[in-house]
């Protein structure tokens, strides 16, 4: 007669789970828009969807882009159009003085390319991330902010980008990611105290669409597909370092071995707030891959950053 052994459980702790019947607008709720709250007050914030391939984190993060019949963003709607509606309710109503601009890059193998750029004509890799100075963090040169007027405007660019985005099929995902995105909001304003001065705040929230990490074999990447999955393991392999130095408190953090953590830097050991989604496959098939995404984010939420306020008065 056997002896049945139970197979070893183990226990993540996380803010939030989120089954399969939660919609997109419970995680806005929940995750996204007290986030969106701490950027109107000054501050850089970031959220990043990390996960395995064709589990989500395009829908998560940009979802249906078609409005809604009253204007606003649909039921299928990301997180992205949500902030934007949500920012402009916000502004129009509450603040009298204030300004958006917009930035949407792609890093696709390696090279960074601007989606909002008037032509494509510029070359792939004309954009790069250098060093800011003090509170501004990782600039990228050639890349120019889009000052943008309402919430339709917003949504437009927002569109004209992600058409721009490299995508493929594979056997996991009809539409897979094949590049890693980030979508930038910078909100200024300006509110008179009660003393008469003035604050001046600038707030930056950083959405991020990381490209899935992908078995080669199992989806059939095969020649251009299979470079790009190998660039896109690569970078997400430099993120896992970058995460791990920064937990085991390493006097090295290999920043620069990634054009992806240069990008995130700040978002990562730095002055932002970040909160990172991290999306799995309920399939039993793909459980080596769910466990990792799972370690993987486990070890991110022992980062420690060091949020500061932008704001002075006048």
């Amino acid at each position: 007669m056997g002896i049945y052994t139970q197979a070893p459980t183990k226990t993540y702790p996380f803010d939030r789970v989120f089954g399969p019947e939660a919609d997109q607008a419970m995680i806005y709720n929940d995750v996204v828009q007290p986030i969106l709250e701490e950027v109107i007050q000054g501050y850089n914030c970031t959220v990043f969807a990390y996960g395995q391939t064709g589990t989500g984190k395009t829908y998560t993060m940009q979802g249906d882009l078609t409005p809604s019949v009253t204007g606003g963003p649909c039921a299928d709607a990301g997180m992205i159009p949500r902030v934007l509606s949500r920012l402009y309710q916000y502004l129009e109503t509450s603040v009298a003085d204030y300004s958006v601009k917009l930035s949407y890059v792609e890093l696709y193998n390696e090279e960074l390319r601007d989606l909002l750029a008037p032509e494509m004509s510029a070359p792939a890799g004309s954009a790069q991330p250098m060093a800011g100075s003090g509170k501004r963090g990782v600039l990228i040169q050639g890349l120019e902010d889009t000052p943008v007027k309402d919430f339709n405007h917003a949504i437009a660019l927002l569109r004209k980008g992600s058409h721009r985005r490299q995508i493929a099929a594979t056997k996991f995902n009809d539409h897979s990611s094949r590049s890693h995105s980030i979508f930038t909001i910078t909100v200024h304003t300006k509110e008179t105290c009660s003393k008469g001065d003035e604050a001046l705040r600038v707030g930056k929230l950083n959405l991020v669409d990381l490209a899935g990490s992908e078995n080669i074999g199992r989806s059939g990447a095969e020649n251009k597909r299979a470079r790009e999955a190998g660039m896109i393991n690569q970078s997400l392999l430099t993120l896992g370092r970058v995460i791990n130095a920064l937990v085991d408190q390493s006097p090295h953090v290999p920043y620069r071995e990634s054009k992806l953590t240069r990008l995130l830097q700040d978002s990562l050991g730095g002055r932002t707030k970040t909160c990172i989604i991290a999306t799995v496959s309920p399939a039993k098939c793909n459980i080596e891959e769910t466990l990792s995404t799972l370690d993987y984010a486990l070890r991110a939420k022992s980062i420690r950053n060091k949020p500061e306020i932008n704001q002075r008065m006048t």
